[in-house]
């Protein structure tokens, strides 16, 4: 059980379990506000790097520097559809078995959440949506890949996952007979800018390897009005850089 709360603390930007679990350690928290990402480390003692931390995320993407850096190799399959509204965003927990392998290290997906606006920026430009794709390794350490989000265009995967939102908030939802593939929420192009961060929620730690996605997928219009019903805004600002290295593919 305590295995269980920890992992929920791997929250909202990056939660592995309910969001019921993660309430019951440290805090209520939000994005406005009395409880506003300016006081979250005052909320709790385990939120301190939220304050504290040199390497905190989500970051402005500027002056990143081209290097010879390995492909992402993507290898996503269909998982049943098990969703949930936490309180802080709409998440898709993932069944075992789709992962990500980059330069020789193996990364299991474990769930992908959105923010509107977009958390980053690229060069002081925020998209419409991101979503964050949240992976594993079997040592336990995350490599988040984020998919910037444009109107413009539809996206069948995310209709289904609008139409499948649970009415009550923390409560986790199985859509029987329902699967998604996380593949469709990538673009065809697979460069990435990459860098070294944190969650952006409490409890904000650090030690998450960041490949954010150059190319935006684009969405309809009508769903992200859909989810700003929902969430109108749950992105953290941007956090200084404190002189971090940002690389971009060729």
């Amino acid at each position: 059980m305590k295995q269980r709360a920890n992992l929920a603390l791997l929250a909202l930007c990056c939660t592995l379990g309910p969001a019921s679990t993660a309430f019951a350690e440290g805090g209520h928290w939000s994005y406005e506000g009395h409880a506003g990402p300016a006081a979250w480390a005052s909320i709790s003692p385990e939120f301190s790097a939220c304050k504290l931390g040199g390497l905190q995320s989500p970051i402005d993407i500027r002056a990143a520097k081209v290097a010879d850096l390995p492909a992402i190799t993507f290898d996503y399959k269909p998982s049943p559809l098990t969703i949930i509204d936490n309180g802080h965003t709409i998440q898709v927990n993932y069944a075992p078995g789709s992962s990500i392998a980059v330069g020789g290290a193996r990364y299991e997906l474990v769930q992908f959440h959105f923010h509107r606006p977009s958390e980053e920026r690229i060069n002081g430009k925020a998209h419409a949506m991101v979503v964050h794709l949240v992976h594993r390794d079997a040592a336990g350490k995350l490599a988040v890949v984020a998919v910037l989000l444009d109107k413009g265009g539809s996206s069948e995967l995310i209709d289904t996952l609008w139409k499948n939102i649970p009415k009550e908030k923390e409560r986790e939802a199985a859509a029987a007979g329902v699967s998604v593939d996380a593949s469709a929420l990538l673009p065809k192009d697979h460069r990435y800018y990459t860098f070294q961060g944190s969650l952006t929620t409490p409890p904000c730690s650090e030690g998450v390897t960041w490949f954010v996605l150059r190319s935006p997928l684009k969405i309809a219009d009508a769903q992200t009005a859909a989810f700003g019903r929902i969430y109108a805004h749950n992105a953290r600002p941007v956090q200084p850089l404190h002189g971090r290295l940002i690389q971009t593919t060729n």
